[in-house]
């Protein structure tokens, strides 16, 4: 008797709950396969589209949690349960994660900002968030820079955004510009052609634009010449200490003299 009135319940139940249960079981794996071709589908236009690894995966990851949230939630309804309540608390839990995760959703953003607009790449060197170096890795969280001396750097990326950002490596040339004094009693026109001769006998120093000396100043103690040469990007660091060198060399074979500060003391006897 008691064992009949259990599967009289049963049947009840299954009768009211069954088709309910089957269809959230539906709704949740067919809208899971849904999700996987959706996303899927999405990931490839973008990687058509060439737009950076990095975003595509943070779309993505966003796309297929944003959509699983909307099938569990399609599933509890075929239930009969009000999802109300749920979105409520889902929303309450949401804001309480930003408050607390704020700093994280802030690198979050300007690696989104980063990467859609650019402004520099892995592989360049820049001077941004007080740090420079070339940049070696940028995630959703931060971006690795590595200085000349082979140091590791990571800034947290709203550090790049929030301040001006030097790209060094974005064009293909660069102008380096030194500035030379000679004395006054020195040859003005020999120093000006010296300089001048060095520029065109560096092959890495490019003929457009042209190389440019001039008095850029008559000081204190020297008259100040100015050098200007554009070279491309990758020989410039090269080309800025050698011509440093080749200039003071050629300087003091030519009897050109470089004043430098000095103090006269006299004395009385």
């Amino acid at each position: 008797m008691e064992i009949s009135k259990y599967i009289d319940m049963m049947l009840v139940y299954l009768s009211q709950y069954g088709l309910k249960v089957i269809a959230a079981i539906l709704i949740f794996f067919i809208g899971k396969w849904a999700i996987k071709k959706l996303t899927a589908l999405s990931k490839s236009l973008l990687i058509k589209a060439k737009v950076d690894d990095t975003l595509v995966e943070f779309a993505d990851s966003i796309m297929y949690f944003s959509l699983l949230v909307v099938v569990v939630l399609s599933s509890l309804n075929a239930l009969g349960i009000d999802t109300t309540s749920f979105l409520a608390i889902l929303g309450a839990a949401s804001l309480a994660v930003g408050l607390a995760l704020k700093d994280s959703l802030s690198n979050i953003g300007s690696a989104v900002l980063i990467i859609v607009f650019r402004p520099f790449k892995v592989g360049d060197f820049i001077d941004a968030g007080g740090a420079s170096g070339t940049v070696e890795d940028i995630n959703l969280f931060s971006t690795t820079i590595s200085p000349a001396d082979n140091r590791t750097i990571t800034v947290p990326n709203s550090a790049i955004t929030k301040s001006n950002i030097t790209n060094y490596s974005k064009k293909s040339t660069r102008r380096l510009s030194h500035t030379f004094g000679i004395g006054y009693d020195d040859d003005l026109k020999l120093a000006k052609e010296i300089l001048m001769q060095i520029m065109l006998d560096d092959k890495r120093i490019l003929r457009e634009p042209a190389p440019f000396v001039a008095v850029s100043e008559l000081a204190d103690s020297s008259i100040n010449l100015i050098f200007r040469a554009w070279t491309k990007t990758e020989d410039y660091w090269s080309v800025y200490y050698d011509s440093l060198e080749t200039v003071k060399l050629t300087f003091d074979e030519k009897g050109i003299s470089i004043p430098y500060p000095q103090l006269d003391v006299h004395t009385q006897r």
